[in-house]
């Protein structure tokens, strides 16, 4: 070929290269419009006047009502929980909060999207934030406000796909790694360290009154199990089978979890809960499939989040208690990612 004919072969290509990109950044622009058009329509939930104040007693959310203020961190009273609530106006994937402090993890979409964890203090303003490596799926705050721990997907999109990969970590709220990447600890499995590549932890929850001790999931090699963290000695130590996104009860003495009751291809996850004194597991009544971390309102009822049938991006919060003959209802409509303040 000629060089007129390479020339204008790199003319070409650079002009189809240069309306690939402007048809790009038209489409996303265009979606980023109709997405802060849809953000601004009258709320489908009712939404109180006023700025959200952050208060004992009271339970955090990601409001997924349409229209004004969607994704953003909802607040309601305990003791109204189907009443007003009110917006704050930082936009959450996922929240989680203490008196001290919340954290947001969220997508920042634009022509390149990226992650983050933000903390955030009770006048939900930033204090701090850092990149995260993938989509964000899980966060708890110690009881203290201390500790920070992050989960999200580096690889596949849903626990129901045998190909996801996580990435947890434990981080200090006021600066350092304190523990890191969970899988750097040591996990433990009837005596034995299991060194797999394969290696999987998620959703961590962190055990009241003890700041060195957490529970999460890890899974290698098509088993999973509940395991018992230890930031000091950097050891997951497993206790118990078949445990997915763990919760510890506010007393300390449960925790509570889905079940995965069908199979690797077709996952139905139940709300059940583990007693840890005894070994005793519990399966709850709901019938539908719970793919969450589940919050204890206290320490006998249970909150998990539900998507919408038929209704893309919105959930709400159902209530169920800790007795295996209880049925489910809903706690807060248009809601996900329940978070009680104490």
């Amino acid at each position: 070929m000629s060089a007129a004919g390479r020339t204008a072969r790199w003319g070409i290509l650079l002009v189809i290269t240069v309306l690939v990109i402007a048809a790009a950044g038209a489409y996303a622009a265009n979606a980023f419009g109709r997405f802060q058009e849809s953000r601004t329509a009258a709320s489908a939930a009712r939404v109180a006047t006023g700025a959200a104040v952050l208060q004992k007693g009271s339970v955090l959310f990601r409001n997924t009502a349409p229209g004004q203020g969607y994704g953003t961190i909802g607040v309601v009273p305990l003791s109204d929980p189907a009443g007003e609530r009110s917006l704050a106006a930082a936009a959450c994937d996922r929240v989680y909060g203490t008196l001290q402090n919340i954290v947001c993890l969220r997508t920042n979409r634009g022509l390149v999207t990226n992650f983050e964890a933000a903390v955030l203090g009770p006048d939900w303003q930033p204090a701090r934030s850092w990149a995260l490596p993938g989509i964000p799926s899980r966060t708890r705050i110690s009881p203290d406000g201390s500790l920070v721990a992050t989960t999200v997907f580096v690889s596949g999109h849903a626990y129901g796909n045998g190909n996801f990969s996580t990435e947890t970590s434990i981080t200090a709220v006021q600066g350092g790694t304190v523990a890191g990447n969970l899988e750097d600890f040591a996990l433990l499995v009837n005596g034995t360290r299991i060194t797999a590549a394969d290696r999987n932890i998620w959703g961590v929850t962190f055990a009241p009154g003890q700041r060195d001790t957490f529970y999460a999931t890890a899974a290698s090699s098509g088993r999973i199990w509940l395991v018992k963290g230890n930031i000091p000695a950097r050891t997951l130590t497993a206790v118990y089978d078949g445990v997915e996104c763990p919760s510890i009860s506010p007393d300390g003495t449960r925790v509570a979890y889905k079940k995965n009751t069908g199979s690797a291809l077709a996952v139905h996850w139940r709300v059940a809960y583990l007693d840890l004194a005894s070994g005793k597991e519990t399966v709850l009544s709901e019938p539908r499939s719970v793919d969450d971390q589940i919050e204890w309102l206290d320490d006998r009822t249970l909150l998990y989040g539900l998507a919408r049938d038929g209704v893309a991006g919105d959930s709400d919060i159902w209530q169920i208690t800790a007795d295996p003959a209880s049925r489910s209802s809903v706690f807060i409509e248009h809601a996900w990612s329940p978070s009680v303040v104490r």
